[in-house]
């Protein structure tokens, strides 16, 4: 073995130093929300400095949250948008990237040519507004879904790994008489797993953050997805009606933990779930990105 020379270890050093900084940079607010949701409320507002571990400890955050009608209402709306939003967001995706993949597609270049313009030039708010208003999608879930089916950048992700895949497995399942919904659907689709998986983690994860879109599209309450109950909660103090406290102490005591045990709730399904996809995640970017 090579010892390693005095500027070298101070590489090291200085390097194991920034990235601890960067850990309990990234690591602390999330630590910060657990703790201040598993606190009691009165000791937490009280409470100035950093916050270390739990003042306390009070589930009285988690009941509010669960027993909450409107955060409910919005968890089923969010998954509503989730699970059909995601499923069109795959199925119009695949088709898009199979179709500009083929190199016997005219005009495949301007079309794609085109489809990056997007990325860059835009109409602005009010004309998308207009567009979805003209639709009728205005106050429903649908205008969550249907005008984002297709992500530009996803779209580029699949066609460039569509374009990796050996063109003999294509070739070979015409002369069997395939079409092309069968080699989409019975072949690219299956070797492309990997990919597959990042287009579910990116659209899972834009759907269950949006809240912009609601807040344009949506006036009934009761389609607002959770994020953006979640935000009524914590920018505009919107506790009135939804605990069920007796006093007014009681109620600040609540609202305080609240807010903190909403962002976990709300969060958490997120965290648990990129574990599992991971693995899909570097190598699907990474094919994507790199081949074609």
């Amino acid at each position: 073995m090579i010892k390693p020379t005095l500027g070298e270890r101070i590489f090291d050093i200085v390097n194991y130093l920034i990235m601890i900084v960067l850990i309990i940079a990234t690591l602390y607010p999330l630590l910060y929300i657990l703790f201040s949701s598993l606190s009691d409320g009165n000791r937490l507002i009280s409470f100035d400095g950093i916050l270390l571990w739990p003042q306390g400890f009070s589930l009285d955050g988690y009941k509010a949250v669960f027993s909450n009608a409107a955060l409910m209402q919005g968890f089923k709306n969010t998954l509503f948008v989730l699970i059909v939003g995601v499923a069109i967001n795959l199925t119009m995706t695949s088709l898009g990237a199979y179709f500009l993949s083929r190199d016997d597609v005219k005009l495949s270049r301007p079309i794609m040519m085109f489809v990056v313009f997007t990325m860059f030039f835009q109409g602005g708010l009010i004309p998308f507004y207009l567009i979805v208003k003209a639709y009728g999608l205005t106050n429903t879930l649908w205008s969550l879904i249907l005008p984002s089916a297709v992500s530009t950048f996803n779209l580029i992700i699949m066609r460039t790994y569509f374009q990796s895949l050996p063109k003999e497995l294509e070739e070979s399942a015409f002369l069997d008489g395939a079409g092309h919904f069968t080699i989409l659907f019975r072949i690219f689709i299956p070797l492309s797993m990997p990919v597959v998986a990042v287009m579910i983690l990116y659209y899972g994860v834009g759907h269950w953050n949006s809240w912009f879109s609601a807040m344009i599209f949506l006036r009934d309450q009761t389609l607002f997805p959770v994020q953006l109950v979640v935000r009524n909660i914590i920018l505009e103090n919107d506790n009135a009606n939804m605990i069920g406290t007796t006093t007014l102490a009681q109620s600040q005591s609540v609202a305080e933990t609240l807010k903190y045990a909403a962002i976990m709730v709300t969060t958490g399904p997120i965290l648990l779930l990129y574990p599992f996809l991971q693995k899909y995640f570097v190598k699907g970017v990474m094919v994507g990105a790199l081949k074609g």
